[in-house]
Order: C-alpha cells, then structure tokens, then sequence
C-alpha cells in the first residue's frame, strides 16, 4: 500500500474541520443494511471511512459499524454475520463500535412524538397507492392528504395506536409535515413509520411499527455523533430530508452528509435484488460463489483483499460517476500474486507421456524453486517418474509455425528436469491422441541442451505414479457484455455459459495437505486458491482460479 497522504475532497473537508476546531475528533460510520451479503461496490465506502478513522487516529477518530437494520421483512442474522466477516477480511476492525439501528428504536419514536407535539407530522391512514398518486412529479405539484391537518392530540392518539398493534399493515402510516409542492419530491409528506407485524432479528416481537430508512438513518448518525456522515451519490438528493430530521428532532449532535460516487464495474451487477435474483433462481451456487461481485465470493475465489483495497486508492474519491473497468480488479490481483504466490505445477488437460529409457518403479528427485524471483520462499522437490502427465496443448502431431514444445522427433524440457525427445504418439480407434512416447537425454537436468540439440521451450508436468487428482474449478466473468443491466432481455440472458467449468485435474502431491483459501500459481496456467469450503487437506484437494496469467478478454 502507499505510504503517501491520500487526498480528496472528503479528505479536504475532513482537514479543514480538524484545523478550524468544528471537530476535535472525527467520527465516521459504515452502515450496511443487513439484507444481503456486500459486494465489491461497498469496498470503497468501507475503505473510505476505515480509512480515514486510520488516518487520524492520533486524535481519537473512529468508525463505526452500524447495522441499519430496520426492516425486519428483509433482514437475517445471516447477513450480520457474513458483513461482519467481510469488513475484517478487508482488512479493518471496529472494536467496542458495534452499533445496530434497531437499539435506538424508542429515540426514534420519541423524536417522532417529537415532530408531530410541534406539528410537523401526522399520521395518514390513505393507502400507499393513494400516497403515491398524489404525491405529484417534476412538473405536477403533491395533493395534500385528507389527514394532513389533523391535531396534534388525535396523531398522537394514533401514533400511539399504530404502536400498540391497533392497526393493521397498510392501514396507517406517520408522514412527515413538509412541502407537498417542494420541486424535491423526496420532501413532499415522506414517510417516516409504517406498520410491519414482523419478527425483528434483534428486538423480536417488541414492535410492530418500524421507521423509514430516509428517518432513522439522520438519527442515527446523530445518537451516535457521528461528524461526517459519508454516502455514495444516490443519496445526495435525500439530503434536504437528512438535515430537516437533525434540525427537527431533539438530537445530541448534528452531523454532515457528504456523497461521492459508488464504484461500479464492468462485467458486473451490484443491485441486491439482482444479485438476490441470481442466488434464488439457482443461476450461482450462493452468495460466496466466486463468479458473485459479493466480497464473500471475492475471497473465495482467492482475490486478495489488499488487490481491492488498492483498487479502491487508485480509483479515488470523486463525485463523477463512473464505471470502472473489471480489468483493472483484475490487474491488481496478478501484480500482487505475482509477487506472493508460491509456484506449483498443475496439468488440467491430461495426456500421459511415457518416458521410455526411464525404469518402471524408477523416479528421480527434481528440485524446484518455490518462486523464480524470491529464494526465501525455497525449493521443493517433486518426483519424476516413467509416466508423467502433461497438457494435451503441449503436443502436436503437425506442429504449426511457431509452436516450439512436444510433436515428433522434437525436444522439450520437462520443468526442472531432462529434456525430453519425443519418438512416437499412440491414438484410440477415433483418433485421438492417447499417449506420447519419449526418452530423456542423460546429463541435460540443469544444463544446457547439447550440441546438435534445439530445445526452446520447457513444459510443466505431474508424475503419474506420485501425483494427486483434484478437482479444478476453471471461473470466469459471469456476463458477457460490458452492461449486463443495459440487456435487452434482462441481465439473465447475459450469464455467461462458460463461467465455470469444473474438471478434473493432476496436481503435485503436497497440494492435497494445504489449507483452504492457499494461494499458488499453477505455472503457465494461472494462480489458483484451495476452497475455503470444499478443500480438505489429506483427504481432497478442490482448486478456484482465481484469474489467468493474461487478460483473455482484451481481444474479445
């Protein structure tokens, strides 16, 4: 990571606080709503605010994690768990600042009994298609409600019916007393409680009337003292309703929204209930699947968290939004692999290759550098024997112009070991190539190849006999065009039908004994993770390409 300042507007604001004495200390928030597992378009809020709680920890900044978990129809402990695991895989901790919404259900109610004792809110008992028929649009001013000048002691009375379960869902509801003409239509009357008969993950059967997310978010963030109140752009047109609840209401502090733009990328979708959509009908395996922008399914598939966190401070904070390309995530996580991540062999379309002159029973102990660049990762020694397996790709029975590995009368070197000269193919009734036959040169293992000898290429491989099967599970993007939410026929009609193959696979025989989520890269092929569900060291090895040596997708 760069040790250099960051900087950006945000930032700016924040140092300009700091320096004026607005604030001695700054607090921000993180405040996912837990109906659903994060993705990859939340990375950059929970960096920006961790980020700067880190940066100005010196004079006591600090981010909360907050649940916004005020509507218990979409909510599971599921999520709160899974959203919990993600931040700390990121990289950040909260601390003693766990914080849920739902523990400051009676400050909101009595900020509610508040607004509605000085006449700015009454309690409506239209139904929600006639709320939203005279609510108006851009050009047509809101119809006030039959209900909106009720006294203050019949909405009381009401409010208090619609807490004590007199009412029924859809029956009532509270609005806020603003301006039906206002040319914001989120200020025309909002809703601020309607009636829910639903068992809260959190406070149970204790209430059956809930607030708004647009009314508990402002009080919130006051009853906690949160500063600066930071949210991705498609909030910026509800910030007049944010600062009217915190001029409004009783509150301890008044906070200050700012927004910024979201990160998008291509190749992706990042609505909820799209990604809800593609769980429920069976298109993915779940949540953390890798091929899901879910940050669960991003460690899964073996992306580093740091390749994200980087991304994200490469990207910045800006209001301009813009769609980030899916090669750059892509990027990131080679150039840190590269750098990391040991080096195995692993050969995914088989062909076995018999080395003639080599006695059956007979190996030979090859020794490997574990990474070409780095010796404090050391060496490894693999078993080579009489049957080796090798990519079917890395023979040819005419050799195309340019191709320098295995077809008749040519050499090879087998990775760290002889070279190789090919003498015959063997084929089945259909005609496909079953087996290669060869002899090694003696002498050649860490030589040169002699006089007379052309070898140009060096090939990975697995010992038939010590080798190890595995199951290989080749992802890649889940869409195939740039705007998956832009097809005509709807996102689904986009998935890619190549974004997993599993297959079967022969693997060195120490990849069996790893632990889950162990990165590595399979020489010449790409780097790849152990399962953290499915890998059972001793017992199963189950493989996720995380993403290839190349970018396959420029071209296309």
């Amino acid at each position: 990571m760069s040790e250099s300042p960051k900087s950006d507007f945000i930032r700016e604001i924040i140092a300009a606080d700091l320096a004026s004495g607005k604030h001695p200390k700054i607090i921000t928030r993180f405040p996912p709503e837990p109906n659903g597992y994060l993705h990859l378009g939340h990375a950059r809020a929970i960096c920006l605010n961790f980020g700067i709680a880190e940066e100005n920890a010196a004079s006591g900044a600090r981010c909360h994690l907050r649940f916004d978990d005020t509507n218990p129809e979409k909510e599971e402990t599921e999520y709160v768990e899974s959203i919990k695991a993600d931040v700390k895989w990121l990289g950040f901790e909260w601390g003693e600042n766990l914080f849920f919404a739902s523990d400051y259900f009676e400050f909101y109610y009595e900020c509610a009994v508040h607004l509605i004792k000085n006449g700015l809110a009454y309690v409506d008992e239209q139904s929600a298609e006639q709320i939203k028929e005279t609510r108006g649009n851009l050009t047509v001013p809101g119809t006030p409600s039959p209900h909106r000048e009720r006294t203050v002691e019949e909405n009381l009375a009401l409010f208090s019916k619609m807490r004590a379960g007199g009412f029924e869902e859809g029956e009532a509801v509270l609005r806020a007393k603003i301006d039906m003409a206002s040319p914001n239509i989120v200020l025309r009357d909002p809703v601020l409680y309607r009636v829910l008969k639903a068992s809260h993950h959190n406070t149970g059967e204790a209430w059956c009337l809930y607030p708004m997310y647009d009314f508990a978010h402002p009080l919130e963030d006051a009853h906690e003292h949160v500063t600066h109140s930071l949210c991705t752009l498609e909030f910026e047109i509800h910030r007049p309703f944010y600062d009217w609840v915190i001029e409004n209401c009783p509150v301890p502090a008044k906070p200050r929204q700012i927004e910024f733009s979201r990160l998008n990328f291509t190749y992706t979708i990042m609505s909820k209930r799209k990604l809800l959509t593609l769980v429920k009908e069976g298109h993915v395996s779940g949540w953390d699947d890798p091929r899901m922008p879910t940050l669960s399914g991003a460690r899964r598939r073996g992306i580093p968290a740091i390749a994200i966190r980087k991304l994200c401070e490469k990207t910045g904070i800006t209001k301009f939004q813009g769609v980030t390309d899916i090669a750059q995530l892509e990027f990131e996580i080679r150039d840190h692999l590269n750098t990391v991540a040991p080096r195995r062999m692993a050969v995914l379309d088989p062909l076995k290759l018999v080395i003639g002159n080599l006695p059956a029973g007979q190996s030979e102990d090859i020794e490997l550098d574990n990474h070409p660049k780095d010796p404090a990762m050391g060496t490894r020694v693999v078993k080579l024997s009489r049957e080796v397996w090798i990519e079917a790709d890395d023979f040819m029975e005419v050799p195309e112009k340019k191709f320098y590995r295995l077809g008749p009368g040519r050499h090879v070197r087998l990775r760290g070991g002889y070279i190789v000269k090919c003498t015959g193919f063997e084929k089945d009734a259909s005609g496909k190539i079953t087996q290669v036959n060869c002899e090694y040169l003696p002498g050649t293992i860490g030589a040169d190849a002699p006089e007379g000898v052309e070898c140009r290429a060096a090939i990975h491989w697995v010992s038939a006999e010590h080798g190890v099967e595995a199951e290989v599970r080749l992802y890649d993007r889940l869409f195939t065009v740039e705007d998956p939410d832009a097809a005509e026929g709807g996102f689904v009609t986009v998935i890619n039908p190549d974004s997993l193959k599993s297959i079967e696979a022969w693997v060195e025989p120490a990849l069996l004994d790893v632990e889950p989520e162990w990165n590595c890269q399979f020489e010449r092929l790409g780097y790849f993770v152990a399962d953290r569900v499915d890998q059972q060291p001793g017992v199963k090895a189950v493989f996720n390409r995380t993403v290839g040596l190349r970018d396959s997708w420029a071209k296309k």
